[in-house]
């Protein structure tokens, strides 16, 4: 590994990310509250320590990454984000204890969503806009952002782009590597705009609108009330978020697509349009569902099923309704959903809908070739065929994904979590979802959680973040021989 060329890439990012509290800074003088100066002294200390690492290794420039260093680079790179993400909430007090802060910071860097505040309400409003901030910086990645720069610093980004965004299939927008990370940010700085305005039409004020629209394109789900986003009780609110949330949840290299002129791109990807009917399937059974047993009126039911299903299948987890009052078959059908997950290419976590495509396919044909065993098949998604090498790093994805989900339930549990908490908080978590069900679930928080438990739900978020391969192969004694 080259550690001086790993050393100042992580410099880079803690420098870009003490630049980035100038936003929460400025909220916090124009506001006039009372984190001001906790504020200007992170922004100080991480831009500082940032600068010194960079000038310290001044004379790596011109190595190439190998796949390696990239794989370092991300995972360290999220790790020291979390840290330094910490010094706000604990320099203002908002957060005093350590672990506390640094599971709220990563759970934002990650855009889980799952928060230890009782009372968010009550935050400055520059911490408020800090937490919404490090949601939209994680949603498309800060290794994506900062890979855009690094042709001038002699450093190649491939590696950093494959290692951040490990799904099935790569999609090069651009020739080059700094191309296709600015174009992904040009779309998601878009989208993250005009869903802004339309919430500050709709009655937001200026500071709520820009704070859900920075927690919806990054499918993260912090909101600035306590109740999240049924605070409002608004139907255009709840239309406006499903519709960012879905957006946000498909791949954005169709979105690019669809802005240069391919307008049925959405209906040609099989991947898309597997999502989007399951979406459609699980809101019309979930809507059957509580429509008489919770609510009285169809159009209800249909709109707080919609959300929660766009909300948890993307792994947004704002929510709209209680659901743990719903009948358990719509609980099961939510619970469903956190696995699931989003398309590959999105801000959206869980196990991704291509990876369910292609383990259904590749099932039935193994029972196809049982069937006629002389018979020469192709697996095919889209028309193209699927390389036997993706398909064995999408088993192994999926028992890596059950096995490590099942170990740190047990762990949960051992800690005097009950079942349902136990497994949900490990569910949300790795599926970067935020609110589950029991003393996790959509009206409660994770603060009551023991400190052991914190820190196991800390790596299920960078797991699931990351896509577990880029985390748990720093574990493996081989990555670490020459």
């Amino acid at each position: 590994m080259h550690v001086r060329v790993i050393t100042r890439f992580i410099a880079i990012l803690i420098l870009f990310l003490g630049l980035s509290m100038a936003g929460p800074l400025l909220v916090s003088f124009l506001f006039r509250d009372d984190s001001t100066y906790a504020i200007l002294l992170s922004l100080i200390i991480t831009s500082l320590t940032g600068l010194i690492l960079f000038v310290c290794t001044r004379h790596s420039e011109g190595k190439q990454l190998s796949h390696r260093d990239g794989v370092a680079i991300v995972t360290l790179g999220w790790v020291m984000a979390g840290l330094f993400g910490t010094l706000p909430y604990i320099l203002s007090g908002a957060i005093p204890d350590f672990t506390d802060a640094y599971f709220e910071s990563i759970s934002g860097f990650t855009t889980t969503g799952a928060s230890i505040f009782s009372d968010i309400e009550a935050l400055p409003k520059g911490i408020l806009f800090w937490r919404s901030l490090t949601q939209w910086l994680g949603g498309m990645g800060i290794i994506v952002l900062s890979i855009a720069i690094l042709p001038y610093l002699g450093i190649g980004g491939m590696q950093l782009y494959k290692a951040e965004i490990p799904s099935p299939v790569v999609d090069k927008l651009k020739p080059r590597i700094s191309e296709t990370a600015k174009t992904l940010w040009k779309v998601y700085l878009s989208f993250t705009f005009i869903e802004a305005i339309l919430l500050f039409a709709g009655g937001m004020s200026v500071f709520d609108a820009i704070c859900h629209a920075f927690c919806t394109m990054p499918t993260g789900g912090f909101s600035t009330q306590n109740v999240s986003i049924a605070h409002y009780n608004s139907v255009y609110f709840d239309v406006i978020l499903m519709v960012f949330m879905l957006l946000a949840g498909i791949n954005f290299s169709l979105h690019y697509k669809l802005i240069r002129g391919d307008l049925r791109i959405f209906g040609k990807d099989a991947e898309c349009r597997v999502f989007l009917i399951l979406v459609a399937v699980f809101v019309i059974l979930i809507t059957l569902d509580i429509y008489g047993a919770v609510y009285s009126s169809l159009l209800q039911a249909l709109r707080h099923a919609a959300f929660q299903v766009s909300s948890i299948i993307t792994t947004t987890g704002f929510v709209s309704a209680d659901y743990e009052k719903w009948p358990a078959f719509s609980q099961l059908l939510l619970l469903i959903c956190m696995f699931l997950g989003a398309m590959a290419g999105s801000t959206g976590g869980g196990m991704k809908t291509m990876r369910i495509i292609l383990l259904i396919k590749h099932g039935y044909q193994q029972i196809f070739r049982i069937i006629h065993p002389h018979a020469v098949t192709t697996l095919k998604l889209g028309g193209r065929p699927v390389p036997e090498e993706i398909l064995s790093s999408i088993w192994g994805f999926f028992i890596l994904y059950l096995g490590l989900f099942v170990v740190a339930s047990l762990i949960m549990a051992s800690l005097g979590l009950d079942f349902i908490s136990s497994f949900a908080s490990v569910a949300a978590s790795m599926g970067n979802i935020g609110p589950g069900f029991g003393e996790v679930g959509p009206i409660k928080n994770y603060f009551g959680v023991p400190i052991i438990g914190k820190w196991v739900l800390v790596l299920c978020m960078l797991l699931g973040r990351l896509e577990i391969y880029t985390v748990i192969v720093l574990f493996a004694p081989e990555y670490w021989k020459k």
